[in-house]
């Protein structure tokens, strides 16, 4: 499928998954909005990486869990390109707290990841809804392995991302016929995160039915086919190299 003008939110688009979701839609003709947080210059690196190979890419900088700054990141990518046509939901954030240490888990940690990881992406879901039914448009929500098995970096983190599938799920009912809502759920994918804990992430490889983790690309891959794919709502799709089997 060819995204030749269409416009596509990425939230979180400045590093990892997020980043190499916005490359892979930019080099089949999307305009993309690099949505970022904290990560300026790791976004402004992405649009730089777009405009050198003729795409077109804007950073632009919203907090999700902040509805009145999504809605006014909204309004300027309506402004400057007319309307939304996809929304990748991507931004989120986590804490290391180890599973069993239930008491270091505080309200700020329970707070600070929902309003990110679940309000932002409905923030965003909301904010974008009026052009993406104009459109026939799609989300994805990028939830987690952690959200089925309920094992990740911390509790909270793992109980955000069921919420999100959750909210995938909700969404799709809400926003249809016209406005297809997906998930897609990573196991562990070669991203910033590791380092520093290489060799946490090759014991974790020597575990893997295929041992391996996935690269950022191969999570993009399958964010770019489920936008396109038009019979497809409310699922849940994993990829995880055999983690949860």
């Amino acid at each position: 499928m060819s995204y030749h003008n269409k416009v596509v939110l990425v939230t979180g688009g400045g590093t990892g998954i997020g980043r190499a979701t916005a490359l892979l839609l930019a080099e089949r003709g999307a305009i993309v909005a690099v949505n970022y947080s904290r990560s300026a210059a790791e976004a402004e690196e992405t649009v730089q990486a777009i405009q050198q190979f003729g795409g077109r890419a804007i950073a632009i900088r919203a907090d999700v869990s902040s509805n009145e700054e999504v809605v006014t990141m909204i309004e300027h990518i309506v402004k400057r390109f007319e309307t939304i046509d996809y929304l990748v939901n991507n931004a989120s954030i986590t804490r290391y707290i180890a599973m069993e240490d239930l008491d270091a888990v505080t309200e700020e940690a329970w707070d600070d990841l929902f309003a990110v990881n679940v309000k932002g992406m409905f923030n965003c879901a909301r904010a974008a809804a009026p052009y993406l039914k104009a459109g026939k448009g799609a989300i994805v929500n990028v939830g987690s392995i952690a959200g089925m098995t309920g094992k990740g970096s911390s509790l909270p983190y793992a109980v955000s991302k069921a919420a999100v599938h959750g909210l995938t799920k909700s969404l799709a009912q809400a926003l249809a016929p016209d406005v297809r809502v997906t998930g897609v759920a990573p196991g562990a994918v070669n991203t910033r995160w590791w380092a520093g804990k290489e060799e946490q992430m090759r014991a974790l490889i020597r575990h893997l039915p295929l041992d391996r983790i996935s690269a950022p690309e191969e999570i993009a891959a399958l964010i770019a086919a489920v936008l396109e794919q038009p019979s497809m709502t409310g699922q849940i799709l994993t990829i995880d190299n055999g983690q949860t089997l």
